[in-house]
């Protein structure tokens, strides 16, 4: 399996009082904008996932649309799983099951930089990846996702995405 880890776009400040729940935080409109400039590059160098897996939270959702649109990848479907606080042990129990060639998953740091780290290395507990505002990463397994099993193939800042388009 082929995993594209995908970290939201640039979203607006925390401000309580316009969004009492940070889930409903949205992108920036500079974020949308760079975002779709970013999904274009992707178009041209990632796979096109067969499932694309989004966080509940606004602003992944957002940008999930936003490469259903611009990279034409499947519409995203929500998984409560890939929370900012997500555990990288129940995502890849999740990914295990599955028998797709490619996912995607749209979601949060630490979270996702955490998952990296468990994909790549069964090595110190709290490991992490910093992954940029609408980063990619491409990681690839031999049969199912587990721990310790994933190859980095590629991890993309936004910027060489943005240039590719």
């Amino acid at each position: 399996m082929e995993l594209l880890i995908v970290r939201h776009a640039i979203a607006c400040e925390r401000n309580a009082q316009r969004w009492p729940e940070d889930d409903e935080r949205p992108l920036t409109p500079r974020g949308a904008l760079r975002a779709r400039q970013a999904a274009r590059g992707a178009r041209r160098i990632a796979p096109r996932p067969v499932r694309v897996l989004v966080s509940p939270l606004l602003r992944a959702r957002q940008t999930a649309a936003i490469l259903s649109k611009f990279a034409a990848w499947p519409r995203p479907s929500l998984c409560a799983l890939l929370t900012p606080e997500a555990s990288p042990t129940a995502v890849l129990a999740l990914l295990s099951r599955s028998q797709e060639s490619c996912v995607a998953l749209v979601g949060h740091q630490p979270a996702l930089g955490r998952l990296m780290a468990s994909c790549l290395s069964s090595g110190a507990r709290g490991a992490s990846f910093e992954l940029r505002k609408m980063g990619m990463a491409l990681v690839r397994f031999e049969g199912a996702p587990r721990a310790a099993a994933g190859e980095l193939v590629w991890l993309v800042p936004p910027r060489v995405l943005r240039a590719l388009r």
